[in-house]
């Protein structure tokens, strides 16, 4: 027995051994997680990542999983030694690592932020290379040709993979959703009383949306941006006012509030065919389904006469077709 714990011990000690920081160029420090053979980065590079960047007491600032889909960035010359093009160019395809890197450097030579809450050093990075597009002596043509197709790729890999996305998120939290024609799932947390709105009449409800990894996008709740890291000042954190059967917002909200009367809380399931589709908007890719929570407010008739309200700025609006 003695003898195995020695052994165990042996172990644990190499384990760590392999888990701590080791000295790269300027003031990097790195820890490589994975190693797979293969060129390494070089400027001019395409590359598809997942980034997680974290300030050194461990508060997340970005994580690129919470959008379910990689990041694409292109190689570039350092701007000092030991920063992030840097830390990349160690890398190569399918390989993960940790580096920690200067934070006043990041400042001062590429104008990134410092943030207000972190006494540390670093700026603290981990990537995994999902692929790599190498420039080379490639024509411009053809490189672009190359990384239109990647693209165009992971769109249709994201098109193939929603359904399934949505059911392993309705099985994971064990929901038992109602299921409209057109493919809307709702769940009713809380049944509200009275008449359900009709196209003409103006929800005012609060609301936060989800992707389905849990990141909020978009809230009217001031507690939920908070919590999130999302607050801004600027914004006012108020009930929104929609105009339902207006078709002002997108398709699967506008169908949602119409189910619910006064006093309701419920969760929208919504695809991206009722959402934002394949092209996306703003922080929301293509092919990507959305959860909203919501709770009616109130419902508003519309006065005799009165022109219906416009749309207000907070609303998920559609997406504006492609030109």
């Amino acid at each position: 027995m003695k003898r195995n714990l020695i052994v165990l011990g042996f172990a644990v000690l190499a384990f760590s051994s392999c888990k701590q920081f080791k000295k790269g160029e300027g003031d990097m420090q790195y820890i490589i997680h994975e190693d797979k053979d293969g060129p390494a980065i070089k400027e001019g590079d395409f590359i598809a990542l997942h980034a997680i960047q974290k300030t050194e007491e461990d508060s997340v600032l970005q994580n690129s999983y919470d959008y379910d889909r990689p990041m694409f960035v292109a190689e570039q010359k350092s701007a000092f030694k030991g920063d992030i093009y840097g830390a990349l160019a160690m890398l190569s395809e399918g390989d993960s690592a940790t580096f920690k890197i200067n934070l006043d450097s990041l400042q001062q030579k590429m104008n990134m932020p410092k943030p207000p809450n972190t006494k540390g050093k670093y700026m603290v990075f981990t990537f995994k290379i999902d692929k790599v597009i190498p420039k080379g002596k490639l024509a411009d043509s053809i490189f672009q040709g190359k990384i239109d197709q990647f693209l165009k790729a992971e769109v249709q890999k994201a098109k193939n993979q929603e359904a399934g996305k949505i059911s392993s998120y309705i099985s994971s939290k064990d929901l038992k959703p109602t299921a409209t024609p057109s493919g809307l799932n709702y769940v009713v947390e809380s049944q509200g009383n009275g008449p359900k709105p009709v196209a003409g009449d103006t929800v005012k409800l609060n609301y936060t949306g989800r992707f389905l990894t849990g990141k909020v996008f978009d809230t009217s709740l001031p507690a939920v941006a908070k919590k999130e890291g999302s607050f801004n000042p600027m914004r006012p954190y108020e009930p929104m006012k929609v105009a339902v059967g207006s078709h002002a917002t997108i398709p699967g909200f506008d169908e949602g509030l119409m189910l619910f009367s006064k006093g309701t809380k419920a969760t929208l399931i919504i695809p991206s065919k009722l959402g934002w589709g394949e092209q996306g908007a703003q922080a929301i890719p293509p092919y990507m389904p959305v959860v909203f929570d919501i709770e009616v407010m109130d419902i508003i008739k519309p006065k005799p006469g009165a022109p219906a309200p416009a749309p207000e700025a907070s609303a998920p609006q559609p997406a504006t077709p492609a030109r």
